[in-house]
């Protein structure tokens, strides 16, 4: 027998161990898409940056060339703005999504919070400014808005889900 066949201590492998079988308590369980409760979220999240992508891309290519450097930031801070503010909600439940209902409404009340002043604070501070073009930057906020949020529903939809209990572990008579 080679030393490639043999563990480093000199024993055999046993053949659960190679084959990944039960034997190994840590082992993770692979859930499939119909089974987790998140895979709604995941795939929301998925199409939501798909669609924020194909947003980006989109805008640049029509508002750089046409008004230059002021269109490409307002671009860039619109669509950063709008997508930021739509997909920090679908990742505020997916990191709390295991938690208590009153984590996580906890977790979207305080993002939502935090988005809100994080968004007064940047037109604060760029209402002045004229590095940017305003109008790059509403068309990119608002298309974001739109687009994220018909992304994400878009997956959540796709997602297959059970809709029964296979087991009739809540069978009651109400």
């Amino acid at each position: 027998m080679s030393t490639n066949d043999e563990n480093a201590d000199g024993t055999e492998p046993s053949d659960s161990a190679e084959a990944g079988g039960a034997d190994q308590p840590d082992a993770p369980e692979r859930q499939v898409e119909w089974e987790d409760p998140a895979a709604p979220l995941w795939n929301g999240l998925k199409y939501g940056v798909r669609g924020f992508g194909i947003l980006l891309v989109v805008g640049l290519l029509v508002w750089w060339p046409y008004k230059g450097l002021p269109g490409l930031w307002g671009v860039l801070v619109g669509a950063g703005m709008g997508g930021a503010f739509v997909l920090i909600t679908v990742v505020a439940i997916l990191f709390t999504s295991k938690g208590s209902p009153s984590v996580v409404m906890g977790a979207l009340m305080g993002s939502y919070l935090v988005k809100v002043v994080a968004l007064i604070a940047v037109t604060a501070l760029i209402k002045d400014m004229d590095f940017y073009n305003k109008a790059a930057l509403v068309t990119m906020l608002l298309g974001a808005i739109v687009l994220v949020l018909g992304g994400e529903l878009l997956g959540v939809m796709k997602t297959r889900q059970v809709y029964v209990d296979p087991e009739q572990t809540t069978d009651r008579k109400l």
